[in-house]
């Protein structure tokens, strides 16, 4: 599985549009509007590196109203589901 999170702009006056087209996009698995710089941030999941050709430069970025966006490619992903796993190592309750 490879994770991305994508930061957009878009015209002002088409942001919640070009979010929910954003987010019928296969291999986006959300989209958060932000304060700041950006716009928008978009969390893609796709099974292959090369997916992301699909989804990212000819999905995303040719949806009416982005502007310019940025591909930030996770090395690893973090979640309190791993860490509460990665604590509980070696605390299993013992079979009666």
């Amino acid at each position: 599985m490879v994770n991305a999170v994508v930061l957009i702009a878009c015209e002002i006056d088409e942001i919640p549009e070009a979010a929910q087209a954003i987010a019928e996009i296969e291999g986006v698995s959300e989209v958060y509007s932000v304060a700041g710089e950006w716009d928008l941030v978009a969390i893609v999941r796709v099974p292959e590196h090369e997916d992301l050709a699909r989804v990212i430069p000819q999905g995303i970025a040719r949806v009416e109203g982005v502007v310019r966006t940025e591909t930030l490619i996770a090395f690893k992903v973090y979640s309190r589901h791993d860490l509460e796993a990665l604590f509980s190592v070696g605390f299993e309750q013992p079979a009666d």
